[in-house]
């Protein structure tokens, strides 16, 4: 189970950034061609969102199931000084909520404005700040803090 659930959860990752670059795209050109904020845009967002909360979903679902972070857990005075323990035991996730948090929160304030260009400014500030923290969270390949492949 935890080998299908890294998966998953490695390959999701690419369906929320392909995602939140999409709606950070969208709310972008509707913001500066001075669009109408369409249905269309309503669902971009709304599915970012829910795209989003799978993965949070797989996330913390991993992290229950983790050998990783079931040893960071029980030998927490020993491994908080191994940085690769410390950044999934704790940065990982607290950075991730906090982005789905952003993502959950742009989507719910954009989806009550009043006007078309109030949701696409909702959208574009709230959904590239979790963009942000997501793209420093991501223990990419090429990452000082923790590296993982693309794929696992």
């Amino acid at each position: 189970m935890y080998q299908t659930l890294t998966f998953l959860h490695s390959t999701f990752r690419w369906l929320v950034l392909i995602s939140l670059i999409y709606s950070i795209c969208r709310a972008y050109k509707g913001y500066f061609l001075n669009k109408e904020f369409s249905k269309a845009d309503d669902m971009v967002r709304h599915w970012t969102a829910t795209i989003a909360h799978i993965q949070l979903v797989l996330g913390i679902t991993l992290y229950t199931q983790s050998p990783i972070i079931k040893y960071f857990w029980k030998n927490f005075s020993v491994a908080k000084e191994t940085f690769d323990l410390l950044f999934f035991g704790l940065i990982h996730i607290f950075l991730m909520l906090f982005s789905i948090v952003m993502i959950t929160i742009g989507s719910s304030i954009s989806k009550r404005k009043a006007t078309d260009k109030e949701k696409f400014t909702t959208m574009l500030v709230w959904f590239t700040i979790a963009l942000i923290i997501i793209f420093i969270a991501v223990p990419w390949p090429f990452s000082p803090f923790a590296n993982r492949p693309y794929f696992r």
